[in-house]
């Protein structure tokens, strides 16, 4: 769960960045709608980067392969959901938007959902 924790401390400075490029530097770039899903990309890095940190610590009480599970799960659906919408968004910049990645973010959403269903399956062998 060390590298768990790097990884989020790494996801969550990206955040900021990619919030930041994205507010000042992209936004004379980019439509509304490909803004919006930059946007949403940085988004959902962050509320899971913030939940890989929360694994982390709940990890140190509660030693659970599928907390383990979870969190690369976790890390799956920040690359391939939110990298995937920053690569159709800044590859929009220059006409040519890589239009093959579209259905790559619905499998890091899918990654998501796993994440959870299995931070849920650890919850029945909590013991508070």
């Amino acid at each position: 769960m060390k590298n768990i924790l790097a990884i989020a401390s790494i996801s969550g400075l990206l955040c900021v960045i990619l919030g930041a490029f994205g507010a000042h530097g992209l936004k004379p770039l980019l439509t509304p709608q490909m803004l919006a899903s930059f946007e949403t990309g940085v988004r959902y890095q962050f509320h899971h980067s913030l939940v890989l940190l929360f694994l982390v610590l709940f990890y140190q009480f509660h030693k659970s392969k599928k907390i383990e599970i979870a969190s690369y799960f976790f890390v799956a659906g920040i690359v391939l959901f939110s990298g995937s919408l920053y690569l159709l968004a800044l590859t929009s910049i220059n006409q040519h938007t890589w239009t093959w990645l579209g259905p790559i973010t619905p499998l890091g959403g899918l990654c998501f959902m796993i994440g959870w269903v299995y931070l849920f399956l650890s919850a029945k062998t909590f013991k508070a």
